[in-house]
């Protein structure tokens, strides 16, 4: 079968390999200059930083997943992080997340006594409630409704409570309430509100405990960089700055799409740009009755330093003193908060490969909305603001230690074909996920796929190559039908 990907992001490379591995013939088709999407490096002046995603999570999916695609695993160099990573409070205090459970219980009682017993129940409950969403809902497509509807998945929705919010789900555990943040604001990971995203994402800061965080040396960019190379090794040709500006039909089948004007025939196609933009791909689909809501957007900081920060943690999360106010004004009222939660990653704590010698390199993300109600080309007051804020908390001398700094706002992820400057795809809200999410068969058109962060069943890089496994999967099903 010849089938052409348009889009050469994560998802659109690990269903080339996986499709490869079954027999098809397959073309990449890429609109930038490079391959892997979100995954990539700042790269300046001897530096190396993530571009986006810095928290590796499910390090078996991910390895099972390319395992699949024909990767050895072991060109994967992960190292584990314990401590997961560090809370900061304003009040000078701090609480470490660990994955060693007796760590964990001691720290818990260092800071938050009485509440051991909570977390070992939160740990039981959130194992089983593991097992079984996985099985019914990150295993499975639900291109068929009607599987997702079906006595089983109920009664596992209802067990797992998915129709509680993530905040609500962790009040039933922890009565602190900073420890109820601690276990809820992993949402974030996805673009998510703890308040508005199903409960069936309680499993990310559950999974945080149980897989661990990794890092993977050299920066998980490299991600992208191995799977390129098994690209080109299998042969797939690769067509880099080839903007597809159509799909062509015929009667109910998607026949191919066109490039720079010309059409090019293929048995199928798969898209894996941001889900939304396919609609401008399809010229008779009917305009949808409601948008997409779009997840939180990001304001990222790139550093190169010329010193060293021996005390930072790899991964440290700047709490403020009300999170809740944060989360409202990235989430409901669109405007930017005085005192926002910050997360770091300082990736040269144990990969000196990053910068010169006696240099490192740090990573700031800050929640933000997405939409077009912040006006980023003005609010240079608000970054220096941000740069106080963790020099005060976590990098003594920051300002003097920047020798470079680049900013990335949700405008220039809207400019690169994010959904309305969405960091994560489209939200996971409780009407987005699962059977409500775009399926890897979208619609009723025959030999038209998609893939992606916001493609069922979700977003974050390993769920995203879960993705590919699960379009992949389809596809062999229907062509054995």
């Amino acid at each position: 079968m010849r089938t052409a990907i348009i889009g050469g992001g994560v998802g659109g490379l690990t269903t080339a390999l996986l499709l490869k591995q079954r027999g098809h013939d397959v073309t990449i088709f890429e609109k930038s200059s490079r391959l892997g999407g979100r995954l990539g490096f700042i790269e300046r002046d001897g530096f190396k930083i993530d571009k986006g995603p810095t928290i590796v999570l499910l390090p078996d999916m991910l390895k099972e997943v390319l395992k699949d695609a024909g990767v050895n695993i072991d060109e994967l160099d992960l190292i584990q992080c314990d401590p997961l990573y560090k809370l900061h409070y304003p009040d000078g205090s701090h609480f470490y997340k660990y994955s060693n459970l007796e760590k964990q219980l001691n720290e818990i009682e260092r800071v938050y006594p009485g509440e051991q017993q909570n977390y070992l129940r939160y740990l039981k409950d959130m194992k089983h409630r593991f097992q079984k969403g996985k099985l019914a809902f990150l295993d499975k497509d639900f291109v068929k409704r009607a599987d997702f509807f079906s006595m089983g998945n109920m009664k596992t929705l209802m067990e797992l409570k998915a129709f509680h919010s993530v905040r609500k789900s962790t009040r039933a555990y922890f009565t602190h309430p900073r420890l109820q943040e601690a276990f809820s604001f992993q949402t974030l990971y996805i673009g998510g509100s703890p308040d508005n995203a199903p409960a069936l994402y309680s499993l990310i800061p559950y999974s945080e405990h149980e897989h661990g965080i990794w890092y993977l040396k050299g920066g998980y960019g490299r991600l992208a960089d191995i799977l390129a190379r098994h690209v080109k090794e299998a042969e797939i040709p690769i067509h880099l700055e080839s903007e597809v500006t159509r799909l062509q039909f015929a009667g109910n089948r998607c026949t191919g799409l066109v490039l720079n004007g010309k059409q090019k025939n293929f048995d199928a196609v798969v898209f894996n740009g941001d889900f939304p933009g396919i609609h401008r791909l399809i010229n008779n689909e009917k305009p949808r009755k409601k948008r997409y809501k779009a997840s939180s957007g990001c304001l990222l900081l790139y550093f190169g330093l010329n010193r060293k920060y021996d005390e930072a943690d790899v991964h440290q999360f700047f709490m403020p003193e009300h999170f809740q106010h944060h989360m409202d004004a990235v989430f409901s009222s669109s405007r930017l908060t005085e005192n926002p939660s910050i997360y770091t990653f300082y990736p040269s704590k144990i990969d000196s490969s990053l910068a010169p010698a006696g240099k490192s390199v740090l990573y700031s993300l800050i929640p933000v909305p997405s939409g077009d109600k912040i006006d980023w080309k003005n609010q240079d007051d608000y970054i220096e603001g941000i740069l106080e804020e963790l020099e005060a908390r976590g990098f003594p001398g920051l300002k003097e230690a920047v020798e470079w700094m680049e900013v990335r706002t949700p405008e220039d992820d809207q400019q690169d074909g994010l959904y309305q400057g969405g960091s994560f795809g489209i939200a996971p809200t409780l009407n987005q996920s699962g059977v409500f999410r775009p399926q890897v068969k979208p619609f009723s058109y025959e030999g038209l796929y998609s893939v992606g962060a916001s493609v069922h069943p979700g977003g974050g890089i390993p769920i995203v190559m879960q993705g590919a496994k699960l379009l992949s999967n389809y596809m062999e099903r229907e062509m054995t039908r």
